[in-house]
């Protein structure tokens, strides 16, 4: 079979049969080969860099490295400027893969990876796919990311979807009328999967569970749906099972990165020890034991264009006690680490947390399709909401007590019903920000 994904990665200078080659041997090492291979690339990693990028030789400093931990963290901060003088010798803007990321965090950044680095990223993401029997090179796959909306810049998205074997749903618009005709897409066409942001896709199961409605009664050629970029919570999983009627699958990434983690098909979230090595890290950048949360801190152990050594992510997670440096696992992710309520009282509350207590609140009368909470002072939330119908009186008072009972009393909530709710520019929802 002809295989147009492949095609067009190698016509675009990345190397995939290559990156093909060298994924295979990776994943043929042992338990034991494999410690001593991650050692050997996490000290070819960093010293090709502190040799190579002035930049980041000034970062680590006149800090003496003797252990691995001892190399310091790198934040987003340090990436807010220009690229060119971000870039390891031999590299230039002309011979690497450039991107940016959606700046959902607070701090969007350019970034690059050297063009095996990329092959090796695509290698290893098709691998991760082919568990549910997804083959890029044909098959076709439902998309809810953002696209640009300046017409030049929207065709060659286009074509790119084209050419990767996929079609792009517009998500800037949920409107009874857009979901009706997302369904009428995928009546006539035979998707294999759909793969996107968590938020978008749940708001089109709202939407058959509205109209009593099953996808896959609507598109019998899925076979399953790929969640990404946003939280998904339990309630909105058996949501999506029900309504699809297919595997509901976590993938949990870094566009700057690669997939960091991936539902397996035992239920197991199995992190990236391919191309990543994954860290869990306490305040004080000490690497924490297996079990315990704390921020993640990831190194891109091929990306040789640009520096991404023990690179903060920007999340709080858990390591199962049961992984390995060859099999590591992702036993829970807790959400961002910039995402917190801090109270009049000094109390702090995760703001995921904060947020899915609100939306279990929501979710028992159905009435509300989507919202965001907004921290403006350290007593005041505002929460915009999309809903079927405005919220009572009673519905905000009851909503108030419960949030009083999980936070601290005295706070002020104030509700305001919208006819849609804003995204970023990638089309990304953030459900919780503090202004604090």
């Amino acid at each position: 079979m002809f295989k147009l994904f492949n095609l067009s990665l190698q016509l675009n200078g990345f190397p995939i049969r290559k990156a093909k080659s060298e994924l295979s041997k990776i994943l043929a090492l042992s338990e034991q080969d494999y410690d001593a291979f991650l050692a050997s690339k996490k000290k070819e990693i960093f010293e090709f860099h502190y040799n190579n990028n002035p930049y980041y030789k000034n970062l680590v400093g006149d800090k003496a490295i003797e252990n691995w931990e001892d190399i310091p963290v790198m934040r987003k901060i340090h990436f807010q400027k220009p690229l060119q003088d971000r870039l390891s010798k031999g590299y230039s803007k002309s011979n690497v893969y450039i991107n940016k990321t959606s700046g959902s965090s607070g701090d969007p950044f350019v970034f690059a990876k050297d063009k095996f680095c990329h092959a090796l990223i695509w290698a290893n993401i098709m691998r991760r796919f082919k568990w549910y029997s997804i083959n890029f090179n044909h098959s076709l796959q439902a998309r809810f990311y953002g696209m640009p909306l300046d017409f030049i810049a929207n065709k060659k998205l286009r074509l790119k979807d084209f050419l990767s074997h996929r079609y792009r749903f517009n998500i800037f618009d949920f409107s009874d009328e857009a979901m009706g005709r997302m369904l009428a897409k995928f009546q006539r066409t035979k998707f294999d999967y759909i793969n996107g942001y968590t938020g978008s896709i749940v708001l089109l199961a709202k939407f058959l569970k509205k109209k009593q409605l099953f996808l896959s009664d609507i598109c019998p050629s899925l076979k399953v749906c790929i969640v990404t970029s946003e939280m998904l919570f339990d309630d909105d999983k058996k949501l999506l099972q029900e309504r699809f009627n297919i595997p509901i699958i976590n993938e949990y990434g870094s566009a700057e990165l690669d997939i960091i983690a991936m539902e397996s098909p035992n239920g197991i979230w199995k992190v990236n020890s391919e191309t990543l090595f994954v860290e869990i890290l306490d305040e004080n950048d000490c690497v924490l034991p297996y079990g315990e949360e704390g921020r993640i801190v990831v190194t891109s152990l091929y990306n040789k264009a640009h520096p991404m050594i023990r690179y903060e992510v920007g999340d709080i997670g858990i390591l199962d006690e049961k992984s390995t440096f060859k099999n590591p696992i992702l036993k829970k992710l807790i959400g961002r680490t910039n995402d917190v309520a801090v109270l009049p009282s000094g109390k702090k509350s995760p703001g995921m947390t904060f947020y899915s207590i609100t939306k279990k609140l929501f979710d028992d009368n159905g009435n509300v399709k989507e919202f965001v909470i907004l921290q403006t002072k350290t007593d005041t939330f505002e929460i915009d909401y999309v809903s079927e119908n405005e919220l009572t009186e009673s519905e905000i008072d009851t909503i108030k007590k419960v949030l009083d009972q999980f936070l601290e009393s005295g706070l002020v909530y104030h509700f305001y019903r919208k006819d849609r709710i804003e995204r970023s520019k990638s089309g990304k929802l953030k459900q919780f920000k503090s202004l604090v």
